[in-house]
C-alpha cells in the first residue's frame, strides 16, 4: 500500500511462534522463488546427512568451509561442500529422498558462480520455515552444529536496526542477496519478562523480475523493507504474548 515494492517484484513471508505452536503469518509461502544464498543451509543438511551415514567426515577442513559457507556466505566454500556430496543434482535428490517433508519445493540445478549470480536454484518460504522448525527441534543431523553456525554474529535483516526488537535478542539466520533477490530466514529468540525467552521464525523474501540497476541501493532498500516487516512481526508477537513477553 505504501508502494515499497515495485510492480516487477513479488514477496513471500512466513512466521511461526514456537511458544504457541501456531503459524502467525503465511503469505505466498508455497511459491518457489529464486533461492540465492538462502539455499546454503540445505547444502549443509545434505552434507551432514552423509556424515551421519558415514560416507563423509566432518574434518577440520570441512568445518572451515561449512563456517565460511553459512557465516560468510562464501560461494567457493559452498561449491566445495556441494562437490563432496556429489553436486547440485545429487544434493537435490538426497534431500527429496530423505527429507521430503522439509524440502518440498527445493530445486538445485547449479553451482554458485564466483560472481554470486545464481538465479536457477529455487525454494519456497515454506521450505525455509520447515527447515528452521526441524533444526530447532533437533530433527535433522547435526542440528546443534547448524544452530551454532547460523547463530554466529553477522549481518541480518531480521534484528539489526529494528527499533522495537529488544537488545540481546539471539538470531539464527541466513541471508540471500542477488540483483534479483533479497531475503532472510531465521529464528529470533527474544527475552521476555522474568528472563524467560521465546522463539519464533521469520522468513522474508523479495524477488525482482528485472535486474536491479543499482544493486547496492536495491539490496539496502529491500533489506530495510524486511527489517520493517520483522519489526512489525515482533510487535505482533509481543502483543500476542502480552502477559509474558
Amino acid at each position: 500500500a505504501k508502494k515499497l515494492i515495485a510492480a516487477d517484484e513479488r514477496t513471500a513471508w512466513s512466521v511461526y511462534d514456537f511458544a504457541t505452536g501456531k503459524k502467525l503469518v503465511s503469505i505466498n509461502e508455497d511459491l518457489p522463488l529464486q533461492a540465492a544464498s538462502l539455499i546454503k543451509p540445505f547444502v549443509a543438511l545434505a552434507y551432514f546427512h552423509e556424515v551421519k551415514r558415514g560416507k563423509l567426515k566432518y574434518t577440520a577442513k570441512a568445518r572451515l568451509h561449512m563456517r565460511r559457507m553459512i557465516h560468510k556466505s562464501n560461494n567457493y566454500s559452498t561449491n566445495w561442500v556441494m562437490r563432496r556430496v556429489g553436486g547440485p543434482l545429487e544434493v537435490a535428490a538426497l534431500l527429496k529422498v530423505n527429507y521430503p517433508e522439509i524440502a518440498k519445493d527445493i530445486k538445485f540445478v547449479e553451482y554458485i558462480p564466483g560472481t554470486g549470480r545464481t538465479y536457477r536454484n529455487k525454494a519456497s518460504a515454506s521450505d525455509y520455515h520447515r527447515f528452521l522448525l526441524a533444526m530447532w527441534g533437533n530433527r535433522i543431523p547435526h542440528s546443534k552444529e547448524m544452530k551454532r553456525l547460523m547463530g554466529l554474529p553477522g549481518p541480518d535483516r531480521l534484528y539489526t536496526r529494528t527499533p522495537s526488537i529488544p537488545k540481546g535478542t539471539k538470531v539464527y539466520n541466513k541471508t540471500g542477496s542477488t540483483a534479483h533477490l533479497c531475503g532472510d530466514m531465521g529464528i529470533l529468540v527474544v527475552k521476555g519478562k522474568h528472563g524467560k525467552r521465546y522463539a519464533y521464525t521469520m522468513v522474508g523474501v523479495i524477488e525482482k523480475r528485472n535486474t536491479a540497476k543499482h544493486y547496492g541501493d536495491w539490496i539496502r532498500s529491500r533489506g530495510d523493507v524486511i527489517r520493517m516487516v520483522s519489526n512489525l512481526v515482533y510487535r505482533g508477537v509481543k502483543k500476542y504474548h502480552q502477559q509474558t513477553l
